[in-house]
């Protein structure tokens, strides 16, 4: 009798976990309609740009930013950075940082480098969540900034933010 009340009990505690799940569950589902496109600007790039390198100005060039101008899914998107740098003791890349115009942080990404790092440059995947303007910008150790910039058309975006209502 006693394991009959036992298995009534893990019963109802089963149906109460089940229904439980099921409703944050379908809850969940339906804040995916919920789903708005991120709404950053080139302005708050620029404001990104403008808290790492101060008043400093950012000559064009020794930058190649590598990237597809074409993209498919803007969830996983290849980016190669390089710096023209002889990366010695007296001349080198102190920190390269990737930002972006639309997704919901400008920042992508710093990178901080020394002499000893063997080369100026790192790739890695990136998202993005509509086409856009990717902006690579590097520190060398004279205090000097340089940029490389390439523009990427994305075909489904990435980079969604729930939005609540």
């Amino acid at each position: 009798m006693a394991k009959k009340r036992d298995n009534a009990r893990m019963d109802a505690n089963r149906r109460h976990v089940l229904k439980t799940a099921g409703g944050l569950v379908g809850a969940g589902a339906l804040s995916r309609f919920a789903v708005a496109p991120a709404a950053a600007t080139p302005t708050a790039m620029a404001d990104a740009v403008r808290r790492f390198v101060g008043e400093a100005p950012i000559k064009n060039g020794k930058v190649k930013l590598d990237i597809p101008p074409i993209v498919e899914n803007g969830n996983s998107v290849p980016c190669t950075v390089a710096v023209d740098s002889p990366m010695n003791a007296a001349d080198y890349v102190k920190a390269i940082h990737v930002f972006n115009e639309k997704n919901p942080l400008p920042n992508i990404i710093s990178v901080t480098l020394g002499p000893r790092a063997g080369r100026a440059g790192f790739s890695t995947r990136i998202r993005l969540a509509d086409s856009q303007t990717v902006t690579a910008i590097a520190e060398l150790s004279d205090g000097t900034f340089w940029s490389g910039a390439a523009d990427v058309i994305v075909t489904l975006a990435a980079c969604l933010e729930e939005t609540t209502r």
